[in-house]
């Protein structure tokens, strides 16, 4: 704030800042709900929304039939091991029984006998065979299942790609379809607050016209540009360019406008170039060491510059009254007190 605006203005200036910053928070946050709900317009899609149901759905019921078929042949397998294993010990024991037989045996055993023990193990042993044989072919049909399953899978991968590849382009529309939503919310917006900045920033209402300044760029840069499509970075790079090049023309002719208008002041008489300076802007200027006329650095130390170097203008003069030496825009004497 400037050393010569009142105490009070200065708080109440504050305080109309506070409302402007408050004001654009009600208006951000009235903005992002709105904004944040605008993707509800469009449909919700999912992969499910491209497949060819007519064509996969046939697949899927398959697989799922498949499937039960292979856990059903999964729990046939596990009790037909367990038949083996049975099977297999139920032989060696036979075997070991008749090996121990044979050996023990006398000449004068019945040739029957052995016979009739060498045909139950040959009993046993097709019995073990057999269990091996239903092993067999139920590995075979899991083995024709797995495969069906695999040309099943394949299928239905490539019906899902294919949905996946549609889903894509639909998702790139709809972003494409929200953004320019947003696009056609927040350009007005941003134009309105630019015809604010350069028509109603100094009006007495000028807390809300900074507020919706705020509220506008908020809802560009922070609701509007995260949305950009990327293409790669085309469109970020050329919607950067743009905003750089509009910017600095706009900077370039302010800059221009600028000079133009200091050396047009700097061409008028004193009188009238002290008129038209404000009295707290002279002071503020001042205060940071700077020629209240033209804006040029100047020592206000040094006692003996009583004019700018740069522009002519006073700095300094001396009081009617008591002679002493006073800022040249200050309303009255800091020693006696006189109307400067």
């Amino acid at each position: 704030m400037s050393k010569g605006v009142r105490l009070s203005e200065k708080w109440f200036n504050r305080a109309l800042w506070m409302v402007a910053i408050i004001f654009a928070m009600f208006l951000t946050g009235l903005g992002t709900n709105i904004i944040g709900d605008l993707p509800r317009v469009e449909t919700s899609y999912t992969t499910e929304h491209f497949v060819n149901h007519s064509k996969i759905d046939p697949l899927r019921t398959e697989l799922k039939v498949l499937a039960r078929q292979h856990q059903t042949l999964a729990d046939q397998l596990e009790q037909v091991n367990l038949q083996l294993i049975i099977r297999q010990k139920d032989y060696q024991a036979a075997r070991t029984t008749f090996d121990n037989w044979v050996s023990a045996r006398d000449v004068t055993d019945e040739v029957d006998d052995l016979v009739g023990r060498t045909k139950t193990l040959d009993t046993l042993k097709k019995l073990e065979r057999d269990a091996e044989r239903a092993i067999e072919d139920i590995q075979q049909k899991q083995t024709d299942i797995s495969q069906r399953e695999n040309q099943l899978l394949a299928q239905v991968n490539n019906l899902e790609e294919l949905a996946r590849q549609q889903f894509d382009d639909a998702y790139e529309d709809q972003e494409m379809r929200v953004f320019l939503y947003r696009l056609l919310l927040t350009l007005p917006l941003l134009g309105l607050a630019a015809w604010l900045f350069v028509n109603k920033r100094k009006s007495p209402y000028w807390p809300f016209v900074w507020g919706f300044i705020i509220f506008a760029l908020m809802a560009f840069f922070v609701e509007l540009v995260p949305y950009l499509p990327d293409y790669g970075g085309y469109v970020r790079y050329i919607v950067g360019i743009v905003i750089t090049v509009v910017g600095g023309k706009y900077a370039i002719t302010a800059l221009q406008n600028y000079l133009e208008q200091q050396k047009l002041a700097e061409s008028q008489p004193e009188f009238k170039r002290r008129e038209e300076l404000g009295y707290d802007t002279a002071l503020a200027r001042l205060a940071k060491s700077v020629c209240p006329g033209c804006e040029r650095n100047v020592d206000l130390k040094n006692e003996s510059n009583d004019f700018c170097t740069h522009c002519g203008i006073c700095l300094h003069n001396y009081c009617i009254a008591c002679h002493s030496r006073k800022n040249a825009f200050a309303k009255f004497c800091h020693k006696c007190g006189t109307v400067a």
